[in-house]
């Protein structure tokens, strides 16, 4: 978008410990013309039902992507070289007011999206995936969710209120945002309320790819089925760092045993080079609960392969 791209502070003249705390210190969005991707924080909890503290995600992960550097060896793109990537700071939401919240995330987002840029958003819990897909389904009508998380996230209510971080997949199937024919979950496992929450979540338009199922098949052949389920239309990817196994991510609201590992979440990303993918988020990093930093690297490295992705489709 920009005539001269602007990367990131080169770390051999600047340390990498020091300013900006931007996104892999890349520029803010005042310092360029204007952005082919466009990185955002929604520091956004009040949809949680368990452990608090997602709302600190976003610094967090600025934080612990400091050390990430300019080219991608695995997919042989530098994705800060070939499009224009800046951070545009946090949305400023209401947190004792959801309904707010989410209508203050959709507008924000369609604003961040109007001159075409594509959004990777920094949560935050996973209630900001249901206004960012109100937001994307005016332009595109309704998209494939790949949705990486623990989790379903297609429950009903909890305590009666429709929005929370366990719900909005369902609302989304509900007002028609995703495509019904192409969704899927990815990594699925632990306990479940009932056998109905898998027959349920079925009928609102999703496939499942279970976390075991990376055990027993590998992940070339879920790849393979991944591709071939999202093939068609736009896609948009939205990852709940609690897919990793709490050894890889233990800071998370709700972590489950039995995840995926780090490296299988990116090889599995690095899957959608080809696809039309629209906007993506990262969602649930609790720093209080982050060891060693451990769950924001695996967040910093997870948004590093998505923009790899977006580079390489370019």
């Amino acid at each position: 978008m920009a005539s001269e791209i602007i990367g990131p502070v080169d770390a051999t003249k600047y340390p990498r410990y020091t300013e900006p705390s931007t996104f892999a210190r890349l520029p803010r969005i005042s310092d360029v013309p204007g952005a082919d991707v466009r990185i955002v924080g929604v520091p956004f909890d009040s949809g949680v039902s368990y452990r608090p503290g997602a709302r600190f995600g976003p610094s967090h992960v600025r934080a612990a992507s400091k050390l990430l550097r300019p080219f991608n060896p695995a997919l042989g793109v530098a994705p800060f070289a070939t499009q224009q990537v800046a951070d545009c700071g946090d949305i400023a939401v209401n947190p004792f007011n959801i309904d707010e919240a989410i209508s203050t995330i959709d507008a924000a987002m369609t604003d961040l999206r109007k001159d075409g840029s594509t959004v990777l958003t920094i949560g935050g819990d996973h209630t900001i995936a249901l206004p960012i897909l109100r937001s994307l389904a005016r332009d595109h009508g309704p998209v494939a969710v790949l949705h990486f998380d623990a989790h379903l996230d297609t429950w009903d209510t909890y305590f009666g209120s429709p929005y929370t971080h366990g719900t909005p997949f369902r609302r989304a199937s509900e007002e028609g945002l995703i495509d019904m024919e192409r969704s899927l979950h990815m990594g699925i496992r632990g306990p479940l309320y009932s056998k109905t929450d898998l027959e349920q979540d079925s009928v609102l338009g999703f496939q499942v790819i279970r976390s075991d199922d990376y055990e027993f098949d590998g992940v070339a052949s879920i790849v393979e089925r991944m591709r071939k389920r999202l093939d068609g239309g736009p896609v948009y990817v939205s990852i709940d760092i609690d897919v990793l196994d709490p050894a890889h991510a233990p800071g998370t609201g709700t972590p489950e045993a039995g995840g995926l590992t780090s490296r299988e979440l990116l090889n599995t990303l690095r899957g959608l080079v080809g696809l039309d993918i629209v906007g993506a988020d990262i969602v649930e990093v609790a720093p209080a609960y982050d060891h060693a930093e451990m769950t924001g690297i695996a967040a910093a490295h997870v948004g590093f392969e998505l923009l790899s992705v977006l580079a390489a489709n370019r």
